[in-house]
């Protein structure tokens, strides 16, 4: 467990499961979310041909630099994951009917996620890493897709693919390649050693 002061580290996230991640790590931390038109970035982005590795990485940064220049000193974490699938890109669904669109979508398929962190201190970025996974959902029913939505509710749309593959959402998969941080939307264990070497954690 860090004995830090939690002002050290600076979640620039609303994201429940990020912080959930960071809290059963054992980091004490606060969290301060960034203020960020993502969907303006991105297709910005989308404009110069950015690749979805670059969008993640790109959102992540934005959001750690912002924040940190209202935290002085503090190491700020900005996060962001992209779901890409043959040559699309997927966003949050904003209800229940695009989510059931989008597994229709990707069932049968693979899909690739980016989860980009970028820790910043001061405005400027110290570190940075973008994890992926590449997980293939299998050719379930339509039927399945609607018992599924019943049983997960309003918790599918706070995920870039619809699910929570640390619940219900696993039962949407033939094959999953990749760690689970980065699926849940952190490459964890890159950033606690990034994290250990300043002191926020025990070395």
């Amino acid at each position: 467990m860090s004995s830090r002061d939690p002002s050290d580290l600076v979640l620039a996230s609303a994201s429940s499961a990020r912080a959930r991640l960071l809290a059963a790590a054992g980091l004490s931390f606060r969290v301060s979310p960034a203020a960020v038109d993502e969907a303006a970035l991105k297709s910005a982005l989308l404009a110069e041909r950015a690749t979805p590795r670059d969008i993640a990485d790109k959102l992540a940064e934005t959001k750690a630099v912002k924040v940190s220049r209202r935290c002085p000193g503090a190491l700020v974490i900005g996060a962001d994951q992209v779901l890409a699938a043959e040559g699309r890109l997927f966003d949050k669904p904003r209800d229940r009917a695009a989510a059931a669109d989008q597994l229709r979508a990707l069932r049968g398929r693979t899909h690739r996620l980016l989860s980009a962190a970028v820790i910043a201190r001061d405005g400027a970025p110290l570190w940075r890493h973008v994890g992926q996974a590449e997980l293939t959902m299998r050719a379930f029913s339509d039927a399945f897709i609607e018992s599924y939505l019943d049983a997960e509710g309003d918790g599918v749309l706070q995920s870039v693919g619809a699910y929570r593959i640390e619940g219900r959402g696993v039962q949407l998969f033939s094959r999953v390649r990749g760690d689970l941080f980065t699926i849940q939307g952190m490459p964890l264990i890159e950033m606690l050693d990034f994290l250990r070497h300043h002191g926020i954690c025990a070395r």
